[in-house]
Protein backbone atom coordinates (compact mmCIF):
# COMPACT_ATOMS: atom_id res chain seq x y z
CA UNK A 1 0.00 0.00 0.00
CA UNK A 2 1.34 3.48 -0.83
CA UNK A 3 1.69 6.00 1.96
CA UNK A 4 -1.72 6.89 3.36
CA UNK A 5 -2.13 10.65 3.65
CA UNK A 6 -4.69 13.42 3.82
CA UNK A 7 -4.14 13.98 0.09
CA UNK A 8 -6.32 10.90 -0.47
CA UNK A 9 -9.27 12.93 0.85
CA UNK A 10 -10.80 15.32 -1.73
CA UNK A 11 -9.87 18.96 -1.17
CA UNK A 12 -13.40 20.15 -0.38
CA UNK A 13 -13.80 17.52 2.33
CA UNK A 14 -10.34 18.37 3.71
CA UNK A 15 -11.50 21.98 3.98
CA UNK A 16 -14.63 20.86 5.80
CA UNK A 17 -12.58 18.84 8.28
CA UNK A 18 -10.26 21.77 8.96
CA UNK A 19 -7.55 21.21 11.55
CA UNK A 20 -8.51 17.57 12.08
CA UNK A 21 -5.50 16.57 9.97
CA UNK A 22 -3.18 18.17 12.50
CA UNK A 23 -4.57 16.00 15.28
CA UNK A 24 -3.05 12.94 16.91
CA UNK A 25 -6.26 11.08 15.99
CA UNK A 26 -5.48 11.45 12.26
CA UNK A 27 -1.88 10.43 12.80
CA UNK A 28 -3.03 7.33 14.67
CA UNK A 29 -5.39 6.39 11.82
CA UNK A 30 -2.61 6.81 9.26
CA UNK A 31 -0.23 4.63 11.26
CA UNK A 32 -2.79 1.95 12.14
CA UNK A 33 -4.05 1.59 8.59
CA UNK A 34 -0.54 1.43 7.18
CA UNK A 35 0.36 -1.25 9.72
CA UNK A 36 -2.73 -3.29 8.84
CA UNK A 37 -1.79 -3.20 5.17
CA UNK A 38 1.83 -4.05 5.84
CA UNK A 39 0.69 -7.18 7.69
CA UNK A 40 -1.98 -8.37 5.25
CA UNK A 41 -2.23 -6.12 2.21
CA UNK A 42 -4.18 -8.64 0.07
CA UNK A 43 -7.11 -8.97 2.46
CA UNK A 44 -8.21 -5.37 2.96
CA UNK A 45 -11.52 -4.26 1.48
CA UNK A 46 -12.14 -2.14 -0.51
CA UNK A 47 -9.08 -1.29 -2.57
CA UNK A 48 -7.24 1.66 -0.96
CA UNK A 49 -8.08 3.82 -3.97
CA UNK A 50 -11.75 3.42 -3.03
CA UNK A 51 -11.52 4.23 0.69
CA UNK A 52 -12.81 7.74 0.00
CA UNK A 53 -14.95 6.97 -3.05
CA UNK A 54 -18.09 8.28 -1.30
CA UNK A 55 -16.40 11.66 -0.80
CA UNK A 56 -15.06 11.72 -4.35
CA UNK A 57 -18.46 11.04 -5.95
CA UNK A 58 -20.41 13.40 -3.68
CA UNK A 59 -18.75 16.80 -3.15
CA UNK A 60 -19.59 18.73 0.01
CA UNK A 61 -21.72 21.29 -1.82
CA UNK A 62 -23.68 18.56 -3.60
CA UNK A 63 -24.81 16.64 -0.50
CA UNK A 64 -28.58 16.41 -0.14
CA UNK A 65 -29.06 13.09 1.63
CA UNK A 66 -26.75 11.12 3.93
CA UNK A 67 -27.17 7.35 4.37
CA UNK A 68 -24.94 5.93 7.09
CA UNK A 69 -23.60 2.39 6.93
CA UNK A 70 -21.30 0.61 9.37
CA UNK A 71 -18.28 -0.88 7.63
CA UNK A 72 -17.62 -2.20 4.11
CA UNK A 73 -18.87 -5.62 3.03
CA UNK A 74 -16.30 -8.16 4.16
CA UNK A 75 -17.18 -10.84 1.57
CA UNK A 76 -14.94 -11.05 -1.52
CA UNK A 77 -15.77 -8.81 -4.45
CA UNK A 78 -18.49 -6.69 -2.81
CA UNK A 79 -16.98 -3.59 -1.20
CA UNK A 80 -16.48 -0.64 -3.51
CA UNK A 81 -16.27 2.35 -1.20
CA UNK A 82 -19.96 3.29 -0.94
CA UNK A 83 -22.22 2.21 1.91
CA UNK A 84 -24.58 -0.60 0.82
CA UNK A 85 -23.36 -0.52 -2.80
CA UNK A 86 -21.87 -3.47 -4.71
CA UNK A 87 -20.65 -3.92 -8.30
CA UNK A 88 -23.35 -4.01 -10.95
CA UNK A 89 -21.93 -7.29 -12.28
CA UNK A 90 -23.27 -9.26 -9.29
CA UNK A 91 -26.65 -10.75 -10.35
CA UNK A 92 -29.63 -9.64 -8.29
CA UNK A 93 -30.71 -13.27 -7.89
CA UNK A 94 -27.28 -14.37 -6.67
CA UNK A 95 -26.68 -15.57 -3.11
CA UNK A 96 -23.89 -12.98 -3.02
CA UNK A 97 -26.45 -10.17 -3.38
CA UNK A 98 -26.72 -8.74 0.18
CA UNK A 99 -29.99 -8.96 2.08
CA UNK A 100 -29.73 -5.26 2.94
CA UNK A 101 -29.82 -4.31 -0.74
CA UNK A 102 -32.60 -6.78 -1.39
CA UNK A 103 -34.70 -5.12 1.30
CA UNK A 104 -33.79 -1.63 0.10
CA UNK A 105 -35.06 -2.68 -3.32
CA UNK A 106 -38.30 -3.98 -1.77
CA UNK A 107 -38.79 -0.66 0.03
CA UNK A 108 -38.24 1.30 -3.17
CA UNK A 109 -40.77 -0.84 -5.00
CA UNK A 110 -43.33 -0.44 -2.20
CA UNK A 111 -42.89 3.33 -2.39
CA UNK A 112 -43.58 3.29 -6.12
CA UNK A 113 -40.08 3.86 -7.44
CA UNK A 114 -39.59 0.32 -8.77
CA UNK A 115 -36.90 -2.24 -7.98
CA UNK A 116 -33.16 -1.68 -8.23
CA UNK A 117 -31.77 -2.92 -11.56
CA UNK A 118 -28.54 -3.92 -9.76
CA UNK A 119 -26.65 -3.18 -6.56
CA UNK A 120 -24.40 -0.39 -7.84
CA UNK A 121 -25.47 2.87 -6.18
CA UNK A 122 -23.02 5.19 -7.94
CA UNK A 123 -25.98 7.01 -9.51
CA UNK A 124 -27.28 7.91 -6.05
CA UNK A 125 -23.89 9.29 -5.02
CA UNK A 126 -23.68 11.37 -8.19
CA UNK A 127 -27.06 12.95 -7.36
CA UNK A 128 -26.00 14.06 -3.87
CA UNK A 129 -26.61 10.97 -1.72
CA UNK A 130 -23.58 10.57 0.54
CA UNK A 131 -23.25 6.80 1.10
CA UNK A 132 -20.95 6.92 4.10
CA UNK A 133 -19.71 4.00 6.14
CA UNK A 134 -18.48 4.78 9.65
CA UNK A 135 -15.37 2.66 9.05
CA UNK A 136 -13.92 2.87 5.57
CA UNK A 137 -11.98 -0.40 5.51
CA UNK A 138 -12.34 -3.96 6.75
CA UNK A 139 -10.38 -7.20 6.74
CA UNK A 140 -11.76 -9.78 4.36
CA UNK A 141 -14.04 -12.18 6.21
CA UNK A 142 -14.02 -10.25 9.50
CA UNK A 143 -16.87 -7.80 10.01
CA UNK A 144 -15.94 -4.79 12.11
CA UNK A 145 -12.26 -5.73 12.07
CA UNK A 146 -11.06 -2.18 11.33
CA UNK A 147 -13.53 -0.37 13.57
CA UNK A 148 -10.79 0.35 16.11
CA UNK A 149 -8.14 1.62 13.71
CA UNK A 150 -9.23 5.21 14.19
CA UNK A 151 -11.92 5.73 11.55
CA UNK A 152 -14.40 6.86 14.23
CA UNK A 153 -12.57 10.10 14.91
CA UNK A 154 -12.54 11.02 11.23
CA UNK A 155 -16.15 10.08 10.48
CA UNK A 156 -17.54 11.65 13.67
CA UNK A 157 -15.78 14.90 12.84
CA UNK A 158 -17.09 14.75 9.27
CA UNK A 159 -20.69 14.08 10.37
CA UNK A 160 -20.79 16.79 13.04
CA UNK A 161 -19.14 19.41 10.84
CA UNK A 162 -21.33 18.59 7.84
CA UNK A 163 -24.48 18.88 9.96
CA UNK A 164 -23.27 22.16 11.44
CA UNK A 165 -22.34 23.76 8.12
CA UNK A 166 -25.03 22.35 5.83
CA UNK A 167 -28.61 22.94 7.05
CA UNK A 168 -31.63 21.09 5.65
CA UNK A 169 -29.97 17.78 4.85
CA UNK A 170 -31.79 14.45 4.98
CA UNK A 171 -30.22 11.79 7.21
CA UNK A 172 -31.29 8.14 6.93
CA UNK A 173 -30.23 6.29 10.07
CA UNK A 174 -30.90 2.58 9.75
CA UNK A 175 -30.17 0.49 12.82
CA UNK A 176 -28.59 1.16 16.19
CA UNK A 177 -25.09 1.86 14.95
CA UNK A 178 -26.18 4.64 12.59
CA UNK A 179 -28.54 6.01 15.23
CA UNK A 180 -25.65 6.28 17.70
CA UNK A 181 -24.51 9.24 15.58
CA UNK A 182 -27.75 11.12 16.30
CA UNK A 183 -26.19 13.57 18.82
CA UNK A 184 -23.66 14.65 16.19
CA UNK A 185 -26.42 15.40 13.70
CA UNK A 186 -28.87 17.09 16.06
CA UNK A 187 -26.36 19.86 16.67
CA UNK A 188 -27.01 21.00 13.11
CA UNK A 189 -29.81 23.29 11.96
CA UNK A 190 -33.07 22.11 10.42
CA UNK A 191 -31.99 18.55 9.59
CA UNK A 192 -34.54 15.92 8.51
CA UNK A 193 -33.62 12.80 10.48
CA UNK A 194 -35.27 9.52 9.43
CA UNK A 195 -34.79 6.45 11.61
CA UNK A 196 -35.69 2.78 11.23
CA UNK A 197 -34.34 -0.69 11.83
CA UNK A 198 -31.42 -1.82 9.70
CA UNK A 199 -32.44 -3.27 6.30
CA UNK A 200 -30.33 -6.43 6.61
CA UNK A 201 -31.68 -9.89 7.39
CA UNK A 202 -34.65 -10.43 9.68
CA UNK A 203 -33.73 -7.39 11.77
CA UNK A 204 -35.48 -5.31 9.14
CA UNK A 205 -38.83 -6.05 10.86
CA UNK A 206 -37.85 -6.26 14.52
CA UNK A 207 -38.13 -2.78 16.00
CA UNK A 208 -40.92 -0.32 16.71
CA UNK A 209 -39.69 1.52 13.59
CA UNK A 210 -39.24 -1.28 11.06
CA UNK A 211 -37.54 -0.65 7.74
CA UNK A 212 -40.18 -2.95 6.25
CA UNK A 213 -43.49 -3.97 7.80
CA UNK A 214 -43.82 -7.73 8.44
CA UNK A 215 -44.63 -9.52 5.22
CA UNK A 216 -43.09 -6.59 3.32
CA UNK A 217 -46.54 -4.99 3.11
CA UNK A 218 -45.19 -1.46 3.54
CA UNK A 219 -41.90 0.38 3.92
CA UNK A 220 -40.60 3.04 6.28
CA UNK A 221 -41.16 5.55 3.48
CA UNK A 222 -37.72 7.13 3.78
CA UNK A 223 -37.10 7.51 0.07
CA UNK A 224 -40.43 9.25 -0.51
CA UNK A 225 -39.97 11.47 2.55
CA UNK A 226 -36.53 12.52 1.33
CA UNK A 227 -37.90 13.55 -2.03
CA UNK A 228 -40.83 15.40 -0.43
CA UNK A 229 -38.32 17.35 1.68
CA UNK A 230 -36.16 18.19 -1.32
CA UNK A 231 -39.18 19.25 -3.36
CA UNK A 232 -40.34 21.53 -0.53
CA UNK A 233 -36.89 23.16 -0.57
CA UNK A 234 -37.04 23.67 -4.33
CA UNK A 235 -34.26 21.15 -4.93
CA UNK A 236 -34.12 18.41 -7.53
CA UNK A 237 -35.50 15.13 -6.22
CA UNK A 238 -33.40 11.95 -6.21
CA UNK A 239 -34.02 9.48 -9.02
CA UNK A 240 -33.85 6.39 -6.80
CA UNK A 241 -34.47 3.97 -9.66
CA UNK A 242 -33.77 4.57 -13.32
CA UNK A 243 -36.73 2.72 -14.77
CA UNK A 244 -35.25 2.72 -18.25
CA UNK A 245 -32.72 0.10 -17.09
CA UNK A 246 -34.87 -1.96 -14.75
CA UNK A 247 -34.75 -5.71 -14.32
CA UNK A 248 -36.80 -7.95 -12.11
CA UNK A 249 -35.15 -8.55 -8.75
CA UNK A 250 -37.78 -10.91 -7.39
CA UNK A 251 -39.06 -13.58 -9.73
Amino acid sequence: MPAFSKEDVPADWRNLLGDYFDSSAWQDLEQNLQAAHDIDTNHIQPEPSNFFKALKLTPVKAVKVVILGQDPYHSPGLAQGLAFSIPATIPTNSRAFPSSLRNISKALALEGFGQLPNGDLDAWAEQGVLLLNTALSVKLGEAGSHANLGWKSLIDRLISTLAAQRPQLVWMLWGGHAQSKLPLIESGKDQLILQSSHPSGLGVYKTDRPFLEPGAKASCGHFSKANEWLKKLGQKEIVWVDKTHQTELFS
